[in-house]
């Protein structure tokens, strides 16, 4: 039974939600949501639920069961031809004697990278790629971008007064937002698998960079960029509690001695190619990925936020911003060397909310 392009783009929007309910617990396998419909009637849906359990396609065919003959599956992405933790979805698919499979996107992982598609066309089955395209690159986040450009999703998270200053003339910032906002971004960590902040921050914070109060299912890997490893050893992050899930970031020269001091405590210490006086953020980019890690929060401040836009690695900035103006103290965001409205870099609005007495905005980059 044909249906209509809009109802086509109906049921993928119906998948794409229910990808969102695996949200945090399938990594490092994306987030996919299925949905198996005869015409214009659902009659199955699923989603990747955790690591480890079925893949969407499969829940939704079991809950389908022998009304998935002669239908059709909407997959948010590219089913799997490979034996995983589980077995390879083509084959689910192929049993359950599917007619046609829309898929939003290619998967960009080495693994699967068209191999899924080929073999349903092999088996009988028409595809389809590409409808809501831009909507599941953009729900799969990370996960494409590690697998397609070699690294991950960036989100600046930044509080701010209503004249964008990130602490007062005197270097204190708590607290500038209110517990709604502070509550959001340890629900940001929650979500990320690295959080990343520069020696400033470590310094001036002595933060703990864990995500408290949000039921966490597990605590992100945390990075301090220390060019030279000069950060005192008594910070929180080096302690016996934190040590053993805390990454420091330096260049190549940095001081031997005190990078073995920092691994006898359990901290792994990164040497990389520095640039423009600091850690490159392309090169530690690229070792965020090589650890699993492809959603990164960025905690900084001016300096190493505006480094890593500079590199064009910010993909959304979450501001938090509480109605109040200092008129002194540091910026939220540092130099970009470009001096005109037509060179600045640019984005859309994706999100727009109160948080208790604060605002809260979210904008993806590069739009």
């Amino acid at each position: 039974m044909a249906v209509s392009r809009a109802t086509e783009r109906r049921l993928m929007e119906r998948a794409l939600a229910l990808a969102e309910r695996g949200r945090g617990r399938t990594h490092p396998n994306p987030i996919v949501g299925a949905v198996v419909a005869r015409g214009e009637r659902v009659v199955g849906e699923g989603w990747h639920a955790a690591l480890g359990r079925d893949h969407a396609e499969v829940m939704a065919l079991d809950r389908a069961g022998r009304r998935a003959r002669g239908a059709t599956l909407y997959v948010t992405l590219e089913p799997c031809a490979h034996t995983g933790r589980t077995p390879p979805c083509v084959d689910a698919i192929l049993r359950a004697g599917i007619r046609r499979c829309v898929v939003a996107v290619r998967d960009p992982h080495p693994r699967v990278d068209g191999r899924g598609l080929r073999a349903l066309r092999r088996g009988g089955v028409a595809v389809a790629l590409g409808l809501c395209a831009d909507e599941a690159r953009r729900l799969l986040g990370g996960y494409w971008l590690a697998h397609a450009r070699g690294r991950p999703r960036t989100t600046w998270k930044v509080a701010a007064t209503l004249d964008g200053r990130i602490a007062d003339g005197r270097g204190r910032s708590r607290w500038i937002t209110g517990a709604v906002a502070r509550r959001a971004g340890h629900v940001l960590r929650a979500r990320a698998h690295a959080v990343l902040i520069g020696a400033n921050t470590a310094r001036r914070d002595d933060p703990h960079l864990t995500a408290r109060g949000v039921g966490a299912a597990r605590q992100p890997l945390r990075v301090v960029c220390d060019t030279r490893l000069r950060l005192p050893r008594t910070l929180a992050l080096f302690g016996r509690a934190l040590a053993r899930g805390t990454v420091v970031a330096c260049g190549r020269d940095a001081s031997p001695r005190a990078g073995r001091a920092l691994e006898h405590r359990g901290v792994r210490v990164w040497r990389l190619p520095v640039a423009g006086g600091g850690v490159s953020p392309r090169a530690l980019a690229r070792r965020l990925v090589a650890e699993g890690c492809h959603e990164v929060l960025l905690e900084g401040g001016a300096r190493l936020g505006a480094s890593w836009l500079r590199a064009g690695l910010v993909d959304r900035v979450a501001l938090h911003l509480a109605p109040r103006v200092l008129g002194a103290g540091p910026a939220w965001c540092g130099p970009l060397g470009r001096g005109t409205l037509a060179a600045a870099p640019t984005g859309r609005v994706a999100a727009l909310g109160r948080l208790g007495e604060d605002a809260g905005l979210i904008v993806e980059m590069g739009g």
